[in-house]
């Protein structure tokens, strides 16, 4: 035993030995070493030569402030937890505060509940839910009329019936019920989950229709318009941009209104609308329109409702018009048209008139609006989709896609002023216009001798530029100069027109380098075929393309 004890002693002994070495040796490191390295530095000091000197001028205040950083850090340390028990009693202070907040939280929750307690119990037979208080934060039963009362739904009271199920069960079905309820419908039963269509539908139950000129041609229909415009508005249009308008119509549901800023391409379908007393709506394109949500809306899942556009309502206001609506999509080319426009224009394309139709929501509820079938709303014949572009650096450029299936209506000056009686405006029905349009096919048939000089013209294209005429643009042809022709123009300039903007517009997007040659061939077989009076419009389009390469 005393072997151990002589061990342990000497062992802790050391230990000793050796933490007081170290303190004494940390002491002497940071505090009495001091007098000691200023000895060393003033022996060394004269004999160093300068890079020395400023050298070890450098060591020494590197020396220096390691103790001082650290204790700085303990000075710090020390004073923040002193100041954290001297701040005890704001702690507590904060904590009665909080206290406060939630007790007006729970206020405020009862005063909601009291105010749903007071809806439900005003349709009569039901006893007041009372508020369960802050219970209601803390256990998991929902309270309801049951469990809380300890009473049953009174029999016979099957709206309250409905109500208490949909709280009790959230059932999504009843959500909307409930929902109506509180927010005092006439009718507790019926969901307007489409609340700007089924204004429309109120609009329209009593509608007086006016009484329609069915009698009026084509030129008049035309004419009319220019007067119009001129005495009741104020705005002046050539002959020629009116029957190209007309005639655009006649030949695609949609047209692009494109030229220079300040010549009217919105005031043309708005003034050409309030012609037939029927004002056009105006949708201003962003930049940000991605998909069909930007314009037709979508259907929020939170509030069961759906949000409209006024697309959506001018698109389904149209199914009760008789007139001709337009809607318009000013700066249509600030965003992408292929995508946000892209299943209008698939829908467009369908060959029957009844598959003209779109998806908003894939069921039918009880009421919804009377012209939706089953979610989906119907794009009457009766409308026409008018667009307005300008080229600069803040715009898309329209893909030959959208061209193709648009009819593009350039408007690059202004018209003169001119005096005229104040003119009346036209009611006229969409299937009277359309009937003047078939009808202009009938008197007014393209001539064989100019059909001849088209295929020409088609077959120089094919050899020289590799550019055909697609089925859609030759349908267009057949549908345009007719109706050109019948609102007072000649039908060589219909064809002129359809050609430079058509089929000459695609070499803006064919970049080689052989172009410019052989566009000067190209207006000299024009001249020789058409002869060199007529045509004007295709070749200064020709010669307004070739400066560009």
């Amino acid at each position: 035993m005393s072997e151990f004890l002589k061990f342990a002693y000497e062992v802790l002994s050391q230990v000793v030995y050796n933490l007081v070495t170290w303190i004494a040796s940390f002491i002497k490191l940071f505090i009495t070493g001091w007098v000691e390295y200023f000895l060393i530095f003033k022996t060394y000091f004269p004999t160093l030569n300068l890079l020395a000197k400023v050298l070890s001028v450098l060591l020494m205040l590197l020396l220096i402030a390691i103790p001082v950083l650290l204790i700085i850090l303990l000075i710090r340390r020390i004073i923040l937890h002193h100041q954290l028990k001297a701040d005890s009693t704001d702690n507590a202070t904060l904590y009665r505060e909080i206290g406060r907040l939630n007790k007006q939280v729970l206020d405020l929750m009862d005063e909601k509940n009291s105010i749903l307690a007071l809806k439900v119990n005003a349709m009569g037979g039901v006893e007041r839910i009372p508020y369960m208080g802050a219970s209601a934060l803390t256990e998991d039963t929902i309270p309801n009329l049951k469990n809380v009362t300890g009473n049953e739904v009174p029999a016979g009271n099957t709206v309250a019936a409905e109500v208490v199920a949909a709280m009790e069960n959230k059932d999504p079905g009843k959500a909307p019920l409930v929902r109506a309820v509180i927010e005092g419908k006439e009718d507790a039963n019926v969901v307007h989950r489409f609340p700007k269509l089924s204004l429309v539908d109120a609009k329209y139950r009593n509608f007086q229709y006016p009484k329609y000129d069915n009698e009026i041609s084509l030129e008049d229909f035309t004419e009319g318009f220019r007067l119009f415009a001129a005495s009741q508005m104020g705005l002046y249009y050539t002959p020629e941009i009116v029957r190209r308008f007309v005639a655009g119509m006649a030949a695609s549901k949609l047209l692009i209104l494109e030229g220079i800023s300040g010549t009217g391409k919105t005031s043309l379908p708005y003034s050409f609308s309030r012609y037939m007393d029927n004002p056009a709506t105006i949708v201003s394109v962003q930049p940000s329109f991605r998909d069909r949500s930007e314009v037709l809306g979508y259907f929020n899942e939170f509030s069961k409702k759906f949000n409209e556009t006024e697309f959506l309502r001018a698109l389904y206001e149209a199914n009760y018009r008789k007139d001709p609506t337009l809607i318009v999509l000013d700066e249509m080319n600030l965003a992408r048209i292929e995508y946000y426009f892209a299943e209008m224009l698939s829908v467009l394309e369908m060959p029957s008139k009844e598959e003209w139709v779109l998806d908003l929501v894939p069921t039918a509820w009880e009421g919804d609006p009377v012209k939706l079938d089953s979610g989906k709303i119907h794009v009457s014949d009766s409308t026409w989709f008018i667009g307005t572009a300008n080229n600069d650096d803040s715009t898309f450029t329209i893909t030959d896609k959208v061209y193709d299936r648009a009819m593009p209506i350039e408007l690059n000056e202004k018209a003169d002023a001119f005096e005229c009686e104040k003119y009346p405006k036209c009611d006229i029905t969409a299937e009277h216009l359309e009937d003047l349009f078939e009808k202009a096919k009938t008197d007014y048939p393209i001539s064989d001798d100019l059909m001849e000089k088209m295929d020409k013209l088609d077959n120089y294209l094919i050899t020289r530029f590799k550019l055909s005429f697609g089925n859609r643009i030759m349908k267009q042809l057949y549908d345009f100069i007719p109706v050109y022709v019948a609102c007072g123009g000649s039908e060589i300039g219909g064809m002129d027109y359809i050609i430079a903007r058509k089929v000459l517009k695609k070499f803006e997007s064919m970049n080689v380098s052989f172009v410019r040659d052989e566009i000067t061939g190209l207006i000299s077989y024009i001249d020789k075929t058409f002869g060199e009076e007529e045509m004007q419009d295709s070749k200064n389009y020709l010669r307004r393309i070739q400066n560009l390469y």
